[in-house]
């Protein structure tokens, strides 16, 4: 049985993904002969999948999972529930997100209960090498034409989709979704303590994306909800 026989993704999008089968089976040879610690570990690495395709309101791309050991769990910039202290990028999200809606601070960075509610947090890139040093380490080894392929599937529906998009390279995948007359793109900097203070800080996502939602009659995401109940 192959890699892509094997994934643990929601029937809706193995369907969706199968004309990237092959390109799936090519990492899974590359993961295979990978002899150090690959994160997150296989069985959370494709949980941003786990939802049917028509799930997807919002969508949320980041870059490439964390390689500290025992933090990435499958959906881009969240957390395992039990990491402390938080990753500067989650904090600053958080900072963003209170000062926009006015909701209490999430208790941890598990981003969940956004997932949950039909935001797709979607990484480039769905492994890394695990250890310092090691960010970006399986960039070009297949999975940027992957995920491309998820955001066309996500862009072509006839549903009204929101993309949050922070950073240069979640900029590049713009286009993909303005191709949907029914879309939103929010394009700020990145989170990340470098960058935060140069756009991201002010550039109220949260709030802009329901109100976009509303517009269309579509149910808006409760975003003081990041963390999954239970």
């Amino acid at each position: 049985m192959s890699y892509f026989d094997q994934l643990p993704i929601h029937p809706t999008w193995k369907e969706a993904l199968t004309p990237v089968a092959d390109t799936i089976n090519q990492v899974g040879e590359f993961l295979e002969r990978e002899t150090g610690l690959v994160l997150p570990p296989e069985e959370d690495r494709w949980r941003a999948f786990s939802q049917p395709v028509s799930h997807t309101k919002v969508l949320i791309v980041g870059q490439d999972p964390y390689p500290t050991p025992g933090h990435a769990m499958g959906l881009s910039f969240s957390l395992h529930p039990s990491v402390s202290p938080l990753a500067r990028s989650v904090v600053n999200i958080f900072t963003e997100l209170t000062e926009d809606i006015g909701c209490d601070r999430p208790k941890t960075g598990d981003l969940r209960g956004w997932a949950d509610q039909g935001v797709m947090l979607l990484n480039r890139v769905l492994s890394v090498r695990g250890g310092a040093g090691q960010a970006g380490s399986h960039r070009g080894c297949g999975w940027e034409s992957i995920t491309e392929h998820v955001i066309n599937v996500l862009a072509q529906r006839n549903q009204p989709i929101v993309a949050i998009l922070w950073g240069k390279d979640a900029h590049k995948v713009a286009p993909l979704i303005e191709a949907n007359p029914q879309s939103l793109v929010l394009c700020s900097a990145h989170p990340s303590p470098l960058s935060a203070r140069r756009g991201f800080f002010g550039s109220r996502p949260f709030s802009q994306a329901n109100a976009f939602l509303r517009g269309y009659g579509v149910e808006p995401i409760s975003w003081a909800q990041a963390n999954k109940a239970g």
